[in-house]
């Protein structure tokens, strides 16, 4: 193993889903300080990048460790236990190697991942959809893309960048594969939200940024076949991953600390906190919104993984199939970290608010997440396929 890594770390284990947990046991003795200062979180993410988990969704082929999807989604959902900004920024460098795979040609995306596995790349996010104040202008053998980008996740400190832009006149998105050093990109430190603080999600400016056409990925391109709407799925299914993973650390927290810190309401019958009728009450219902998330979304890990190694045989009716499954998965495990994080202090009792504990950035931290796209519109789908048997529409967000 690399002699980079910290003291702490310097023999990993063999297994990635293990290392992943060293990764995260490591970073949760720092979360709560973190969390208060914000700004990006280098070295996690180097640490990352010598552990080889950047690798971990990349074919054995061009040298990565060749996982499924499902494990490399439980990877995310383990880092989020710990640390949710980390585990947003992991997901979504996997999330950005898939854009590659799923747009973009064999000749595009084969030398990318080589590069990636060999010089420990790093991807950041600067695509959303949404925004859509970056232009595309063609010329000759080239494109200029100009103008201004939100939400760019995971891009400062990345070595390279998924980025969109609108072709001018057209309702077009153009998305390419660029690195973030090249000239006329800027990111700006200018995240500073309530929640998810070291996700470095702040903007990107592009001053006349030069993208040549084999960067562009054009075929199938955004959205052009039934394979390429799993890009959506897959970003989807990284969210389901981070919400549970935070529910799942906001719980683990609750369990020790009523053990070691809480006091029993001067009312209670109980000899400690951890007996205490209620709070009893409140650890059943949170053990069984937890399993019944978790099973949601390991279900919804093995659909994906089937989806894709149905490559271009892939059916819309599959990828319809596919996407409730995610959904659903989403939702339960939304409304049940938003339940967990909520009222896990009717347990811990008042002593549990203080400053220097930081419980209150399981809630911060998954309440900004999950506004992502609102759960609202994704309930709503599933209640079209529940009643009319109508599957979701492929887009950006389904």
């Amino acid at each position: 193993m690399s002699p980079n890594l910290p003291p702490a770390l310097a023999v990993l284990p063999s297994s990635p889903l293990r290392i992943a947990q060293s990764i995260a046991d490591w970073m949760a003795e720092t979360a709560v300080e973190r969390d208060k200062a914000g700004k990006t979180p280098k070295a996690q993410r180097d640490v990352l990048r010598e552990s080889e988990l950047l690798a971990l969704s990349v074919d054995t082929e061009f040298g990565g460790l060749g996982q499924s999807w499902a494990v490399t989604l439980e990877a995310v959902r383990i880092l989020a236990r710990a640390d949710s900004s980390v585990a947003h920024v992991f997901g979504f460098h996997h999330l950005m190697l898939a854009t590659l795979r799923l747009f973009g040609e064999r000749e595009q995306w084969a030398p990318l991942f080589e590069a990636t596995v060999r010089e420990k790349w790093f991807w950041g996010n600067a695509l959303n959809p949404l925004d859509t104040r970056t232009l595309s202008t063609p010329h000759e053998g080239w494109r200029e893309f100009s103008g201004h980008k939100s939400f760019c996740s995971g891009a400062l400190d990345s070595d390279m960048l998924i980025a969109s832009a609108r072709q001018e006149n057209l309702d077009r998105l153009v998305i390419a594969a660029i690195p973030t050093s090249r000239s006329g990109i800027t990111l700006h430190d200018d995240w500073n939200n309530m929640g998810q603080r070291q996700t470095d999600s702040g903007s990107a400016t592009f001053e006349r940024v030069r993208v040549d056409e084999r960067e562009i990925l054009v075929n199938p391109g955004p959205l052009g076949s039934t394979r390429a709407t799993l890009r959506p799925l897959l970003a989807q299914a990284i969210l389901t991953q981070i919400y549970l993973g935070i529910a799942e650390g906001a719980f683990e927290t609750l369990r020790n600390y009523v053990h070691t810190e809480s006091h029993r309401w001067s009312l209670s019958s109980a000899d400690r906190q951890s007996n205490d009728p209620y709070a009893l009450e409140r650890g059943g219902e949170f053990f069984l919104a937890l399993s019944g998330a978790r099973a949601l979304t390991e279900q919804a890990g093995a659909a994906f993984d089937r989806a894709w190694s149905s490559e271009d045989r892939l059916t819309d009716t599959e990828r319809g199939e596919t996407a409730i499954a995610i959904a659903t998965a989403k939702v339960a495990s939304a409304r049940a970290g938003l339940d967990i994080t909520t009222r896990m202090f009717d347990v811990l009792g008042a002593r549990s608010t203080r400053a220097d504990l930081g419980f209150d950035r399981f809630w911060r931290n998954l309440r900004t997440h999950t506004l992502h796209d609102p759960l609202d519109y994704k309930t709503r789908e599933l209640g079209d396929w529940a009643l009319n048997g109508q599957l979701p529409r492929p887009s950006f967000y389904a």
